[in-house]
């Protein structure tokens, strides 16, 4: 989203100025000769064909309605006699057949139910929680300010408060979000609330009597027509018509389609009023503001209505300056603004959809190869600072301000569609790509209505220190908010597909611990995924059939293998009868009638990879991701980021797991002064005392340590209180490799690389000095009855010495106070999916990038041999 900051009538529109020297870009619909009317009557009196054939290229009106295409005739432009032929344009493609029956079909959101306990349930459930927090009256609040009715409550503040042109965007986004939601969940208490929002909309839609529905005042589309300084009024429309239609598909609220339709009439005539009083161009021309996906919303609501107008419309909202572009295969995005263009590119794909125009087909499909190919980044998103950059230029671009969540939200989109025409798997394998790391990433663990506007993806970047950070529940209501709302609220929708005909077919193209009413199938099935864990490679899922009663017809299951996958070891079972899985990319089919507590088992080997970034320069070869099946691993790391494979022949010499026992041997050792707590921390290669962290944040990894039993014939699951008597050594959760060192009494305590300290790493864990059962003290094994001292003045800071009872100028009481700490769990953990990567001068924890909450980090790394 474009913000424009507005200060009296000075406009300052900031916009990033990309790596690569591109600026942004905006267009309108046909070549600049053609804004001139004088050119074009030149152009249209002329007899040479091929000129006009030239100009007109790009020009993409496609009428349906003969009086709506005869009255939207550029009457200013065109003369008299060419309106013959511009009628007989429109027959012809009037009668082009564009239905299409092969495309898979949807999977209503009302028959698939996630497993609660799974990661994608959990992310519904935490967005559940804040559309539950959400106030009707707060939402309202504006939208009711510029009907003239009375306003209960405060307005939200962020993008939603009264005096941001956005405004009422987030409104639509939660009608849609809550619909959807609803329809996964049937949550009746969310049912109610987004029923009382569409009936205050309504009240406010009546009492105006024009059909306008919006929080802001009519006046900025007078503006937005005179192409005035305004904030994008039609990006918000789009997100209010979005949200009544879904309330419509989803829950049946049919008071929401009336309020819609009366909507699309009001700014039907306005559009017609501007194309009749100045030109077609003047139209197009006032598109170069983001508009959201007008002409994808007016598709959907034309395929339910049939109303011609609605078709009309739609195509008025098609931008062919952009379309074109991709229509003679021009991969000229960079500069454009990102989340601009992508719903025009959703609304083509509509198009195509609607009226089996072949043109529409084939830009979607050149456009998410060109953005797949060259403007991706391994979490499959795209954009910079909003924008896009140059075509394979991306190494200069890894910043704070990657990523903006809306673009995923919306590539997600295009490559559904493109999967529901073509069961490409490779359509499929992106979706798993950019759902597992670019949606799943921007929710702050469990902390329902706290996401990012960003995916930072920069060197030791992290969620919580880009431009805009993490957002807060009812102060910001970005774009990338409203987007984020409907994402996790329709995580059941690319689950599963089906394909009609005789037998009935069903495609599994995402593995997600989920249950699913196949009613065409007249089948209930139960999908189990196992944990996938770095320690054993493998994704196995488990799907067992339970057939309607009297259900008697066989289907085809159809189970996606995808490019991650390795061909050795991948099995698969029918009742524990073996099946041939075929090679990675491709589909394994099965066809039969199903019978009550059928098992399909599948294992999929899952690959360790690198993947370079989209970058063609010689010099940034070595920028690469290491990715686990589709899990993007990042690096635990502030700024370091060399890894040097040398002779290493596979990715196994110098990737390793983390067995899972390692995390019941990650400890935190605290201390108490009063009402705080202060707890034993790395602090630049030093160990202080610092103020107890909450968990998902740098602070917190410093004060985790993994305790490494130096017997190694000790057993390997315990408690770490079972660690008490023996010989170990602290690890830093976050430096593999490193412990914690001691140099001589008295000193500082350290952090070192542990084959080649030249100090004592071994500590004898014994029972807190102080006497108190859950303490513990740490005894130099090199200097016997000296331990890990604080001091007795509690505060952040404080540096750890090794200190002996014999020179300490502290009582017996202070003494034995100052080196017992508290043993607990660890304050982070190590996530399932979690590696060690040997880098140059330090290791590298690796985990998924979508478990970081707060935490510095690298997805990005520089490999050399």
């Amino acid at each position: 989203m474009k913000v424009f900051v507005l200060s009296g009538v000075l406009i300052v529109v900031f916009v990033f100025v990309l790596c690569g020297c591109v600026s942004g870009k905006e267009c309108t619909n046909i070549p600049t000769q053609l804004s001139s009317h004088s050119f074009r009557y030149e152009l249209l009196a002329s007899k040479n064909e091929s000129w006009k054939a030239e100009m007109f290229q790009h020009y993409h009106l496609i009428h349906t309605d003969d009086s709506a295409w005869s009255s939207l005739r550029p009457r200013k432009v065109l003369r008299e006699e060419e309106e013959f032929n511009w009628a007989m344009m429109y027959r012809k493609m009037k009668n082009y057949d564009g239905s299409n029956s092969n495309f898979l079909k949807e999977i209503s959101l009302h028959d698939v139910r996630l497993d609660s306990g799974s990661l994608h349930g959990r992310a519904q459930q935490t967005n559940l929680e804040y559309l539950l927090m959400l106030d009707v009256d707060r939402l309202v609040w504006s939208f009711r300010e510029t009907a003239d009715l009375s306003t209960p409550g405060l307005p939200y503040g962020g993008w939603e408060a009264p005096d941001t042109e956005l405004r009422g965007h987030f409104v639509g986004h939660y009608l849609s979000a809550s619909a959807q939601m609803w329809a996964s969940t049937h949550n009746d208490t969310l049912k109610e609330k987004m029923s009382a929002v569409v009936s205050a909309l309504a009240t406010c839609q009546e009492k105006i009597g024009t059909g306008y529905l919006s929080a802001f005042p009519e006046e900025l589309f007078d503006r937005f027509e005179a192409i005035k300084p305004v904030w994008a009024p039609y990006y918000t429309i789009h997100k209010i018509l979005a949200g009544l239609l879904d309330q419509y598909t989803f829950a049946g609220n049919f008071q929401a389609l009336k309020m819609m339709t009366w909507m699309v009439e009001y700014f039907y005539k306005r559009v017609q009023n501007v194309i009749s009083k100045y030109s077609i161009e003047r139209h197009w021309l006032s598109l170069n503001e983001e508009t959201g996906g007008m002409n994808d919303v007016l598709y959907r609501l034309y395929s339910i209505t049939g109303d011609q107008k609605h078709l009309v419309m739609a195509h008025l909202f098609d931008k062919p300056c952009f379309l074109g572009l991709l229509a003679v295969q021009a991969d000229s995005i960079s500069g454009f603004h990102a989340n601009t263009h992508i719903p025009v590119v959703i609304g083509s794909q509509l198009r195509y959809e609607v009226t089996g125009d072949p043109l529409y087909k084939a830009i979607g499909t050149y456009f998410m190869d060109i953005v797949n190919s060259s403007h991706s980044y391994a979490t499959g998103g795209t954009s910079v600072g909003e924008f896009w950059s140059e075509p394979k230029r991306l190494a200069s671009t890894l910043e704070q301000e990657n990523e903006e969540s809306c673009t995923t939200y919306n590539m997600l989109k295009v490559s559904r569609h493109l999967f529901r025409w073509t069961k490409e798997v490779a359509y499929a394998d992106y979706y798993e790509r950019a759902l597992t790391n670019g949606v799943l990433s921007i929710q702050r663990g469990r902390d329902p209505g706290v996401m990012i506007y960003m995916l930072p993806l920069g060197r030791g970047d992290s969620k919580a220190r880009s431009y805009h950070g993490w957002g807060t529940k009812f102060d910001s209501f970005w774009c990338c908010y409203g987007t984020g709302i409907e994402s996790f609220s329709k995580l059941g929708d690319s689950i599963y597909f089906e394909e009609g005909g005789k037998p009935p077919g069903l495609y599994i193209i995402q593995y997600i611990s989920s249950s699913l009413d196949w009613k065409s199938g007249q089948i209930v099935l139960d999908q189990k995924v196992d944990l996938v864990v770095s320690w054993d490679p493998y994704l196995r899922t488990t799907l067992t059939f339970s057939p309607n009663e009297g259900a008697g017809q066989s289907s085809t299951i159809n189970l996606r293998i995808p490019v991650w996958a390795s061909s050795s070891g991948a099995k698969a079972a029918i009742n524990a009868q073996d099946l041939p899985v075929p090679d990675p990319s491709s589909f394994l089919s099965l066809t039969r009638n199903w019978s009550p507590g059928d098992k399909l088992t599948l294992q999929l080997p899952i690959r360790l990879r690198t993947e370079a970034i989209k970058d063609d320069r010689p010099a940034y070869a070595s920028i690469q991701a290491i990715l686990y099946g589709p899990y993007l691993l990042a690096g635990l790391t502030s700024d370091d980021w060399d890894i040097k494979t040398g002779s290493a022949s596979s990715l196994s010499d110098w990737i390793t797991p983390i067995p899972a026992f390692h995390n019941s041997h990650l400890v935190s050792l605290s201390q108490e002064s009063g009402s705080s707590s202060f707890v034993f921390s790395n602090s630049n290669q030093f160990i202080t005392m610092e103020k107890f962290p909450e968990a998902g944040t740098d602070a917190a990894l410093q004060a985790t340590f993994r305790l490494i039993l130096k017997d190694a014939t000790s057993v390997k699951v315990m408690s770490p209180k079972e660690a008490i008597g023996k010989s170990v050594m602290l690890e830093p959760i976050a430096l593999p490799g490193m412990v914690v060192v001691q140099q001589e009494t008295n000193g500082n305590l350290g952090i070192a690389n542990s084959e080649s300290s030249k100090g004592s790493s071994s500590f004898r864990l014994v029972a807190g000095l102080d006497g108190k059962d859950a303490t513990v003290s740490l005894e130099s094994e090199s200097h016997k009855g000296c331990y890990a001292y604080s001091g007795t003045n509690y505060k952040s800071g404080t540096s750890i010495k090794l200190k002996c009872l014999s020179e300490s100028d502290s009582s017996d009481e202070d003494y034995n106070k100052a080196t017992s700490f508290i043993l607990k769990e660890g304050i982070s953990e190590y996530d399932p999916i979690s590696f060690i990567a040997k880098g140059m001068k330090r290791n590298f924890l690796l985990t998924p990038l979508l478990s970081l909450r707060d935490e510095s980090y690298t997805v990005y790394f520089n490999i050399q041999d």
